[in-house]
């Protein structure tokens, strides 16, 4: 999946689901190839958002992350660009974390802290 801007874009992902069920591929490979590519496009993602903060590290949350492959693919691609990968383990994995992410992100940006 091709990322620009930080922004992932889904649109080549499902042009080759849809071939490779006309194809008749196994759904085992189906989602293997759509695991891979997601995570690649994520560590690009968190990659560029890196470099253009100028910061090493990142948090993967939220709820897609708690399909274990996709995590474990990811992470090892965000580090493999020499980024440290953070995982939540005390916060909810779905909107609560995001939450929690948001309000320490507006606290800090009242009080003057870096993130």
């Amino acid at each position: 999946m091709p990322v620009e801007g930080g922004t992932i874009d889904p649109r080549p992902a499902i042009a080759a689901i849809l071939d490779d069920l006309e194809r008749r591929a196994a759904v085992g490979t189906i989602s293997a190839r759509f695991h891979n590519g997601l995570a690649e496009a994520t560590a690009t993602a968190c990659a560029q958002a890196a470099c253009d903060r100028d910061i090493e590290t990142v948090v993967l949350s939220g709820g897609v992350f708690q399909n274990r492959l996709l995590l474990e693919r990811a992470a090892a691609l965000v580090t493999a660009h020499g980024l440290r990968v953070l995982v939540p383990e005390r916060l909810p994995p779905n909107d609560g974390g995001i939450s929690f992410g948001q309000a320490a992100v507006a606290a800090a940006r009242t009080t003057d802290l870096e993130i």
